[in-house]
């Protein structure tokens, strides 16, 4: 990270401005790119952990409890609701689908001081539903896994744009000088490949660096034994030379960038390996992630939430990890059981741990936690007891940062299809995220060929979602 795009960064230097349209920011130093700058008003949260579902879990079978589903099992789509969604952009839901409506396989319980239902899938998350905020009626704009994981991504369903944790590095730098500023944890995906989180057009100091769960943190973080112990003479020697090289050219800003990151570099080589250090953790906080688990899937995923804990804790603004550990992930489209069983184990303790350690630690007012997929699933059965992709009604959950809790947003038809109270497009819930960050996500745009993009699309396109957040 920081050793690209010097010549987008000068280019900052040289006329944009660094954040959002504030009369007399200065522009983001190119030496420093990452520094943490002040948000348009005042933020509910300061840092954004999002858990990635890759491959669309159902949310009739998680968090959307559908009774009707249940009395309508092994029956037609009822007309009334046949007919409301083709009318609509959604009417290809039913592509690929059988007729036949399928009750969900685990039961659901009502938990909490609001009775949330929440399925026998979740018992760990079950125990944080008073922490949430349910959002019943998302909509992805396609039903294709890359297009729709693109526009939770970047805002947009073709690939190329910046992905959410560069915009969020952009706007705010970072709260520590030593670590990257947007860190992604993952095994395999997500579905779509790098296009999701790359920083497209922006500056690629913005871009993310992919932390590992086990062993070293970073690829390549420590030197053969044969060079290590030069390697600090190595730097100061390159120091001194590029200070040289520096003091006659006057004009050469992207000398510094460069000079700077070369610092961030060696600096990083102690933090990184620090953060990723999990053996001093306390047994009881080691023993709730599940990091020492045998089952090897159940450990991996706790390793990643417990080292999203420790990166925001230390400063790291944006941390997004992701559940893929096969080329499958949560995609059941035969045998809805045999895929989301084991996958709900293996990242529902470690899920409902890091709420639990984030709050512990009084990180959890700060700490925007986000669950999400790229769609849900239909009611109607596909294959041997499996669900198709369902773009026009899912559930998303958030926790902390400024998030009212205990509540549910928006509702899915009674077989949990389309969603009709309150849809809610990706755009508004970015909106609503950076909105708790303290950004006016209008204003946050960048010029490319003659236009200003942004992550919430055309000016005028977005609208905070009402009552997710505090207002005071």
């Amino acid at each position: 990270m920081g050793l690209l795009g010097l010549a987008g960064l000068t280019s900052l230097e040289n006329g944009s401005r660094s954040v959002t349209a504030r009369g007399g920011e200065p522009n983001i130093d190119p030496t420093a790119p990452m520094r943490a700058r002040v948000p348009d008003f005042q933020p509910t949260a300061t840092n954004v952990i999002v858990i990635y579902l890759v491959g669309g879990p159902s949310h009739i079978d998680t968090f959307d409890h559908k009774p009707a589903l249940t009395e309508l099992d092994g029956q037609a789509v009822p007309d009334s609701i046949r007919s409301a969604v083709e009318a609509t952009r959604f009417a290809n839901v039913f592509h690929g689908a059988d007729d036949k409506l399928m009750a969900s396989p685990y039961g659901f319980r009502q938990y909490g001081e609001m009775g949330m239902w929440v399925s026998e899938l979740h018992p760990h998350l079950a125990r944080h539903v008073d922490r949430m905020s349910f959002i019943h009626s998302l909509q992805a704009e396609s039903n294709n896994h890359a297009p729709a994981s693109y526009q939770w991504h970047t805002g947009e369903v073709r690939s190329g744009k910046a992905s959410f944790g560069s915009w969020v590095t952009y706007g705010l730098g970072s709260e520590n000088d030593n670590l990257p500023g947007y860190v992604l944890l993952f095994d395999a995906g997500p579905l779509g490949g790098s296009a999701n989180y790359t920083n497209g057009f922006l500056p690629a100091a913005f871009q993310p660096t992919r932390f590992k769960d086990h062993g070293p943190p970073l690829f390549d973080l420590v030197p053969p034994d044969e060079l290590a112990a030069g390697q600090q003479r190595t730097f100061e020697l390159i120091g001194r030379l590029d200070r040289i090289h520096r003091a006659q050219r006057a004009a050469a800003t992207d000398l510094d960038a460069r000079i700077a990151a070369y610092e961030l570099a060696y600096r990083m080589q102690h933090a990184a390996l620090e953060v990723g250090d999990l053996t001093g953790e306390p047994a009881y906080v080691r023993s709730s992630y599940a990091i020492d688990a045998p089952e090897g899937r159940l450990a991996s995923f706790g390793r990643k939430c417990l080292m999203a804990r420790r990166l925001v804790e230390r400063g790291v603004r944006f941390v997004q990890l992701y559940d893929m550990p096969d080329k499958d992930g949560w995609d059941a489209h035969g045998d809805l059981v045999a895929n989301h069983t084991p996958r709900a184990r293996w990242t529902d303790q470690p899920a409902a741990a890091l709420l639990d350690d984030l709050a512990q630690r009084g990180l959890l007012d700060s700490t925007l936690v986000v669950w999400i997929s790229e769609f849900g699933r239909t009611p109607m059965m596909q294959g041997d007891r499996g669900r198709q992709h369902n773009a026009a009604g899912f559930t998303c959950w958030l926790a902390g940062g400024g998030v009212v809790p205990g509540q549910r947003i928006g509702a899915t038809d009674e077989i949990g299809l389309m969603a009709i109270e309150r849809p809610i497009a990706f755009r508004d819930l970015h909106a609503s995220i950076l909105t708790a960050l303290g950004i006016d996500f209008e204003a946050l745009s960048f010029p490319v060929a003659g236009r200003d993009e942004r992550l919430t699309g055309v000016a005028g396109m977005a609208h905070p979602i009402d009552g997710l957040l505090r207002t005071s």
